[in-house]
């Protein structure tokens, strides 16, 4: 009876925001966003299989013309750079730069779904002048394969393709790298598994001496054999003084998204978990690492529910299962997490993480495709979330774009990339923070 309540609940909120002049999408999208069975710190979990598990085939289209995305009240969002493919991951330089990776998931043999090859490339992005968009935008390194995670310090540029991580030496201000750069290498991956986690993301720890590396599993939920999980599902460590790599947490199924909390330092990732249970099972999350943490995948998730097609297999890690700290929603692709301190924005933002939700498939209808703001308190999630970005639903199959990974700017604004729609987007507050 509980779980029929709050579906009523989600219901009755949407029809209330409709009655108020929000459109049904939008309305609907608002009603899921703090549902209290898929978010917030302690959701009231369905049961697995309560619905079917569906799946929908997502078309892009353009924004019609003159139209955008839209942007939560006392904002404005524009346009940063266009024109990108498949933009990924964004990093700012020192200097102001901005890199972003250019990759796509890749066809395997006898699958028709994705594209052969894609651009596999990192461009650089530079606002000279001033006016918020990017009129030079140059291709930095080509030929890579699947490049993902970036991260600039001591005068190098590391970079994370889906085989492993190698640094080059890199100047403040260069606009193309030699093709015959030398490359060191600093960790090996073996490419393959589950192909949408395909991504290796970078974080430096707050001390400069460590990178963290989150490696997506190479399955939905171990069914290929514990043999292909080594070294996935984690979070590694790496020491930059002498190479050595250590497990730092494991049991994340795919931790896409890193940020470090500007006051503790301490590690945060945006984590997509598993499918195929039902609409509602099981919500991605945001959460704080814990060193040596386990975080359940494929046994259990969300903490110690125990996964029912592993059910009893190994009860002793179901038992030490770490609960998130923050759960975003269902099958929402939670891939992109940023703190708003060193934003200019007003300050209830600067206090609290912002979460790009890249969307759904996995449901009967489409949940996410947006960016949500969750406020903190000493170093926690302290209330709701609360819709940032949106807009992107076109129909029940179709959408404008993806909101994927987010930075923020040297002058204090937010970027948020759109992979789908090839846009880079600007978002800055249209009064002066206090």
């Amino acid at each position: 009876m509980k779980t029929k309540h709050n579906a009523l609940t989600v219901v009755s909120l949407a029809m209330g925001l409709l009655a108020s002049g929000v459109s049904g999408s939008e309305a609907m999208a608002q009603a899921d966003l703090n549902d209290p069975r898929t978010t917030g710190p302690s959701p009231a979990l369905v049961a697995p299989y309560s619905t079917p598990s569906g799946r929908i085939i997502v078309k892009t289209i353009p924004f019609p013309e003159g139209q955008g995305p839209k942007v939560h009240e006392g904002f404005k969002v524009e346009p940063f750079a266009t024109g990108l493919e498949s933009a990924r991951q964004l990093v700012v330089l020192p200097n102001g730069d901005v890199l972003v990776a250019e990759a796509t998931t890749e066809k395997k043999p006898n699958d028709p779904t994705f594209k052969d090859k894609g651009a596999n490339r990192i461009r650089l992005l530079r606002d000279a002048d001033g006016d918020g968009k990017a009129e030079i935008k140059t291709v930095l390194m080509a030929n890579l394969r699947q490049p993902y995670g970036m991260v600039y310090t001591n005068k190098r540029l590391y970079v994370a393709d889906t085989d492993g991580i190698f640094w080059i030496p890199f100047t403040l201000g260069t606009t193309e790298v030699a093709a015959d750069v030398k490359k060191t290498r600093i960790a090996e991956f073996k490419p393959g598994g589950y192909n949408n986690h395909w991504t290796r993301n970078l974080q430096l720890s707050k001390d400069g001496k460590f990178l963290y590396v989150a490696v997506g599993s190479a399955s939905n939920a171990g069914e290929y054999g514990v043999e292909e999980e080594v070294r996935r599902a984690s979070i590694l460590k790496i020491d930059l003084k002498t190479g050595r790599e250590t497990l730092y947490a494991s049991g994340i199924r795919n931790p896409v998204g890193m940020a470090l909390e500007p006051k503790s330092g301490t590690l945060w990732t945006s984590v997509n978990e598993r499918d195929e249970l039902g609409d509602d099972l099981v919500p991605d999350y945001i959460t704080s690492v814990k060193e040596g943490g386990f975080y359940g995948w494929p046994y259990s998730y969300y903490g110690q529910h125990e996964d029912p097609r592993l059910k009893g297999q190994r009860p002793d890690l179901v038992a030490k299962a770490i609960k998130p700290d923050y759960a975003v929603g269902p099958h929402v692709s939670a891939l992109g997490i940023v703190f708003g301190a060193q934003t200019t924005f007003p300050a209830r933002f600067r206090d609290g993480v912002f979460v790009g939700r890249h969307g759904s498939w996995n449901r009967q209808s489409l949940i996410g495709y947006d960016v949500v703001f969750i406020p903190f308190a000493n170093g926690k999630p302290s209330g709701p979330m609360e819709l940032f970005l949106s807009g992107f639903t076109a129909g029940t199959d179709t959408v404008y774009g993806r909101p994927r990974s987010l930075a923020v700017a040297k002058d204090g604004s937010l970027l948020v990339t759109d992979d789908k729609g090839g846009f880079i987007y600007r978002i800055t507050a249209e009064a002066a923070s206090k």
